[in-house]
């Protein structure tokens, strides 16, 4: 068995946030979440995680999250909330639910039906 060089005995994590990264052409008929910044945000949600002290916490770009339409997608496991982010958010509520659970109503993403 391979010595995990964090000290960990088993994988998991008690939250995992998954940021979608995905890029389309400006010219594409739909917006992507890199073009709008996630690639700028998801550094400053991984520091801020990195300053709490929280190593149950993972933080990582996704592929398509397939919301693009929405603001920058965002999913945070084991809750399966989803929410739409925007580079210029106050990450606080995020963060607070990474680390207490606490949803951040305000940031929950809103789909409208046809």
């Amino acid at each position: 068995m391979a010595v995990d060089p964090k000290g960990r005995t088993a994988p998991g994590y008690e939250r995992h946030m998954f940021i979608c990264g995905h890029e389309r052409s400006p010219e594409a008929a739909r917006p992507s979440c890199k073009n709008r910044g996630s690639l700028d945000l998801l550094p400053r949600i991984k520091q801020a995680i990195r300053e709490e002290g929280l190593s149950s916490i993972r933080v990582q770009k996704s592929g398509c999250l397939d919301f693009c339409e929405n603001g920058i997608a965002c999913v945070v496991y084991p809750e399966g909330t989803w929410y739409q982010l925007s580079s210029e958010m106050d990450i606080a509520s995020i963060i607070k639910h990474l680390k207490e659970g606490t949803i951040s109503t305000e940031d929950l993403m809103k789909l409208e039906s046809e």
